[in-house]
């Protein structure tokens, strides 16, 4: 069987694709409220997921009433918060919540990464975007980033646009670079840093312990690299890199192509993982192994543990949350290898 190499791999994306591919990852294309399962040790999620759900339901509201008689006067206009920010550490699932807030409104709507819409507003320009956006009904952004500053005041100028034009924003978020939490991310950070827009957001807490590790096994532990070639050799649609070529490969492309690289694997396969050379180095791979998990593809890996991959360094900086998410998702996936190899034996 030929094994295929991501460093092989340059994709693109031009303007329209960058339109019609916000949609939820296939991962959680199948989520809704009813698949999501609240830690019955923590009241806040089955509290999220009612109010998730009336505002979804306000956003399907609010689109019968403009086409409705009662638009054509402006009355039964919706007077409530016309954002939803989901408040929470990783692993409590923010992003199933998002993506089933998605799923239960109607269309026109758009779903993306705070990375993805910064390269579509780049790719169309500002005012396209706007123009294009302003057409949904719904826009729902995961991991809004805000440890950059201008990206930061870009995407609030587009929001204030776009709320001002009647589209409703749900969102997640990730840490200041100054943050230390363990897991959380205060919403007074995200509201204070989107300014203007903060009175428009109301907050929804998810607390919780990450899900993906309660009752479960560690990941096992890494193979050699012989088990590692076999296996690739075994399963239809793998990929082998060597990791600080498949690292070097990543600085080449956009984040926002990190998907687009995945697209027809079926599982990943890295030779001699090793301690992250540098931050960028690790913060390109903390956006890879969101893209994995997204697509849901599971991970073997050869070389030192996975925790290894960020140091104790990285792990006492600003950036903890995204490396402690990033080792608590690529866990969860090499767990799915490693069950995939149990069912092959």
């Amino acid at each position: 069987m030929t094994v295929s190499h991501l460093t092989d791999r340059t994709p693109s994306l031009s303007p329209d694709e960058l339109v019609t591919a916000l949609v939820p990852p296939p991962r959680f294309d199948g989520v809704r409220f009813a698949t999501y399962v609240p830690n019955p040790e923590e009241p806040s999620q089955a509290a999220a997921v009612r109010d998730c759900a009336a505002f979804a339901g306000r956003v399907a509201e609010a689109g019968r009433k403009r086409a409705g008689w009662r638009g054509l006067f402006g009355g039964g206009r919706d007077t409530g918060p016309m954002g939803l920010y989901l408040d929470g550490g990783f692993g409590v699932g923010k992003t199933h919540l998002l993506a089933s807030t998605w799923h239960e409104a109607p269309s026109p709507k758009a779903y993306g990464t705070f990375v993805e819409l910064t390269h579509l507003v780049g790719a169309l320009g500002f005012a396209e975007a706007v123009r294009r956006l302003s057409e949904h009904r719904l826009l729902a952004i995961d991991e809004f980033e805000l440890d950059d500053p201008g990206d930061t005041m870009l995407v609030t100028r587009l929001l204030r646009e776009l709320t001002e034009a009647g589209v409703y924003v749900a969102a997640t978020s990730n840490t200041l670079p100054d943050k230390l939490g363990e897991g959380r991310f205060a919403a007074d950070d995200f509201l204070r840093e989107i300014q203007s827009l903060s009175a428009r957001f109301g907050v929804v807490r998810v607390d919780g312990p990450d899900y993906r590790h309660r009752g479960l096994p560690d990941a096992p532990p890494p193979v050699t690299d012989a088990e590692l070639d076999e296996s690739a050799r075994r399963h239809e649609g793998s990929t082998v890199d060597d990791f600080d070529a498949l690292c070097a490969h990543l600085s080449t492309l956009h984040p926002s192509r990190y998907g687009r690289l995945l697209d027809g694997t079926s599982m990943v396969h890295l030779r001699g993982i090793r301690p992250a050379g540098d931050q960028s180095v690790a913060l390109r791979f903390v956006a890879f192994a969101d893209r994995l998990y997204d697509r849901a593809i599971p991970v073997v890996a050869s070389g030192e543990p996975l925790p290894n991959l960020f140091t104790e360094e990285m792990l006492a900086g600003g950036y903890r949350k995204k490396y402690l998410r990033a080792v608590s998702r690529l866990t969860a996936l090499a767990r799915d290898a490693g069950q995939v190899a149990s069912r092959d034996r």
